[in-house]
Parts: C-alpha cells; structure tokens; sequence
C-alpha cells in the first residue's frame, strides 16, 4: 500500500466558535485515524527521530503498538522515559525535535508523533483507574522544588526507584507552568491533575504553598532530612522593555495575565481576581506565550487583539500550529514593529479623575532587518520618523523570563550566571554539593519537553550519587 505522503489532519474546533470559548482547540485523533497515521511509519533501522526527543522515548517502538492497537503496551513504552505523555503530546515542539528528524520527512510530511503520543496518552486517560504498583522503599529522602515539567518528572523518575520525594510548589496548585502559563484551550488544567495523580499514588507527597526561600530554605531542607535537593522551581521573573509608560494601569506581564487568567480564574463572570477585560489589547512579542497571552485576550472579550513583534513572520519564535490558529482567530499580527512608548490619560487640573494613569495607546516604530546578529538572526533596526500609534487600552509584555533570585540569595554557595540561571555540570550538580537543579531555572525560559529532559538527568545522577553511599 503506497505511504500517505500528509500526515493526518488534526480536527479542531471552528475558528469562529473557539475565539469565544477556553475549551481545548485541538480535539485529538479517532482510533482508525491514529492507527492509520501510525501505519505511515517506516520503522527505522536508525531511529532518527528517538535522538530528536530530548527524554529518548522509544518512538517508533510505541508507534509499532499502535499499528497493532495495542494501545496499553504503547502507553507502557512511552511511560518507560516521559512521566507527562498527555502533556507532552499537546504543547512539546515536536515540529523542531523527533518529527523534525523523520526519515519520511525527507520525501513527505514527517510522521505526526506528537499527535500520536496525545492519542495513547488520552486512550489511557479514559481506561478506568489501573492500581499503581508502589516501589520498595529505598530508605532515601529527597526533596524537590517546584512542581513544573521538570520538577515533576525528577520526582517521578526517582519515586519509580523507590525514593522518598517531597515536592514544594510555592502556589496553591501543582503543575508550575503547566497551569498557570498554559492556556486552558491548549491544556485542560484536568489533564495536568491527571498526571500529578498518578505522581501521588507512586507515594510522591505534594506540599503546596510553599515558598522554597522563604518558608523553608534549601539548607533546611538537608535538616529536616533530605539526601539531595533537585531545584526545578522555574523561570517567573518577567522582563520588561525599560521604556516609558510601563508603570500605567493596564499593563501586564504575560505572566501575571496569564496567571490571572488560568489559575486565579479570571475568566468568569465574577472572578475572585481582577483583570483587563475587552478594548483593544496590543502583546509585545512573538514566541508561545506571546500567542498564548493574545488568544486568551481574546477570548476574555477583546475587540481587537495586536501581536506587535520588531522582526518579520519568519523569524517568529513561535509553534508554526499556534500562529496559525492565532491567526485563524483573527489576531491581528503588526510584524516589523517595535513599541517605544506607553501611552497614558492624564487629567492634571483633577489629580482625582478615576481615568488618569490608564493606557490609551501604544507608540511604535517600524523596523527593517539588519545585519545579523551573534545568533545569526538579522538584527532589527529602526527606520527613523516611521513612529505611529495604536489605539490600545491594554498592553501585555510577553518578552521572556528571568529565574527569581530568591533561592540564589537563601542559599549560600549556590552559583548563577549573568542571567540569574543556576550553574550546573551536564549531570545537573550545581556548585552545592547534593543540590542539583534544571529546567527554566537553569537555562531561562525553555520548552516543556526540554525542562523534562532535565529532570530525567538530575534524577539519574540523584540515583547515582546516593546509592554510592548506602
């Protein structure tokens, strides 16, 4: 039978319908689609695409399950690396990593082993509960902070050994990022407390509103017992431009929008938390939070919605799949700009006036691209006397994270670099002797997929460095 040389379509709500609605965008395959996509796989000798997942799953090995609908024994294989399979098959650039090395991607359109890893992961989802076979008890304790991609699959990875593992998430939900900067219609919060459930039920403790830094220090930590300390406690310092108007009522961080709007729940009718709701919303940026923060606006009763982004659409950060369903939306994308000034009401005759010190427009210039710059990307330089305004009540910087220094400035002898990421050897080890860390608070703001990459190493090298003193 001749190979389908396009991947299968993934289905999706109407554009016109989820504009309006926080339910998941993408629906996922049927059981014949995902067989039949399965069956484009060549099974390779090499297994390219395995060294383009940063966790190793054993891709063409569960996709094989597939073909046989065997969809348990696919489950089994992917769960032998990823802890976060549901995860995973939704928000991991899988375009730029395992698909991006498919063989059938020389002459066709790569495998979709994304979509099909969402598909075993949600076909186990809907099984009823399988009893979780709890490790011996090693007799070590470890502790882990932060309960985001890589937290949660250090802690998942060491508890299958048999570990002792407290996780600290400073917030009253676990999930890190997952929950409070991933939209709901990217990730459904149940498919995040769907994993940390089975997390639990490895004999993994949750200890939530925990501010590692503050409540309890790492140092205190190794008092209360803990062997080792894996820090995985993020990138949640946002940055902004430095430029003026910053400080005006209606201006936000991507994080705090998106934290507002996912965790706190913003987005009903009589939420607990404030937050900006319709007029015209301008986000400054191009990556995955950028798109993330402007759909989420949107859906929040914007009545237009700007991506303002300084270079041109092909240098755009962002997933191929999110700009184009943020564009289907009809976010409006204004590329080669780039914002100089926020602008504000003022009324100084009534210093009282309940308008003044709010946002009512954006003042940018257009860009052209230059020379490139040390990462080779041509670098945007400013075309003088092209300044224009948009019109905007609101104004979301989505122009990355920093780590917080909290942890940094509680624990001595904890080494960083220029940009606040904690230094570590390949194996995680920081410069503290049993305290290793990864993810965004190493490498800044990252992917999922990447963070748990990190995870998985710290845990083996927690594994090595504790079973050399039993």
């Amino acid at each position: 039978m001749p190979i389908n040389p396009k991947k299968h379509e993934m289905p999706t709500q109407a554009a016109e319908v989820r504009a309006h609605n926080f339910k998941e965008v993408a629906l996922g395959y049927e059981m014949k689609t995902a067989v039949d996509e399965a069956a484009r796989c060549l099974n390779c000798k090499n297994k390219p695409c395995v060294q383009g997942c940063p966790v190793n799953i054993s891709i063409p090995e569960f996709i094989g399950c597939i073909k046989k609908e065997d969809f348990q024994g696919a489950y089994d294989v992917i769960t032998k690396s990823s802890s976060l399979p549901a995860v995973c098959g939704r928000v991991c650039p899988q375009e730029t990593q395992c698909e991006s090395k498919c063989t059938l991607g020389v002459k066709f359109e790569p495998v979709g082993i994304g979509r099909l890893e969402r598909f075993v992961a949600d076909w186990h989802n809907a099984q009823e509960d399988v009893a979780v076979t709890v490790p011996e008890p090693n007799g070590h304790k470890v502790a882990v902070v932060g309960s985001g991609p890589s937290g949660l699959t250090c802690a998942g990875d060491l508890a299958k050994k048999g570990y002792k593992v407290s996780v600290f998430e400073a917030l009253h939900t676990a999930g890190g990022v997952l929950v409070y900067g991933i939209p709901e219609f990217r990730l459904p919060k149940s498919i995040v407390a769907k994993e940390v459930e089975g997390l639990k039920k490895l004999g993994v403790d949750i200890e939530t509103n925990v501010v590692i830094g503050k409540t309890l220090t790492i140092d205190e930590l190794f008092g209360m017992g803990y062997e080792a300390v894996f820090v995985g406690s993020g990138a949640g310092l946002p940055n902004f431009m430095g430029i003026p108007g910053e400080a005006l009522k209606g201006v936000y961080s991507a994080n705090e929008f998106l934290t507002r709007s996912n965790l706190m729940k913003a987005y009903e009718s009589d939420p607990d938390t404030p937050i900006m709701k319709g007029g015209n919303v301008a986000v400054v940026g191009g990556g995955n939070v950028a798109m993330d923060a402007a759909r989420t606006a949107l859906r929040l009763g914007a009545e237009h919605v700007y991506i303002v982004y300084r270079r041109s659409l092909k240098e755009l950060p962002a997933r191929k799949e999110e700009v184009e369903h943020a564009m289907e939306e009809g976010i409006d994308f204004r590329l080669l700009n780039n914002p100089v000034e926020i602008l504000g009401y003022s009324n100084p005759d009534d210093p009282r006036d309940p308008k003044n010190g709010f946002v009512t427009g954006m003042k940018c210039i257009k860009m052209e691209l230059g020379e490139p710059d040390a990462k080779g990307r041509r670098r945007p330089v400013p075309i003088e006397g092209s300044e224009f305004v948009l019109d905007v009540d609101t104004v979301i910087m989505a122009i990355g994270t920093s780590p917080n220094p909290l942890i940094k400035n509680t624990t001595k002898g904890l080494e960083v670099n220029a940009h606040g990421g904690i230094i570590v050897n390949e194996d995680g080890l920081t410069s503290r002797t049993g305290v290793y860390a990864g993810g965004d608070a190493v490498t800044g703001a990252a992917t999922v997929i990447s963070a748990m990459g990190a995870g998985k190493v710290a845990a083996k090298a927690i594994d090595e460095y504790l079973s050399a003193k039993n």
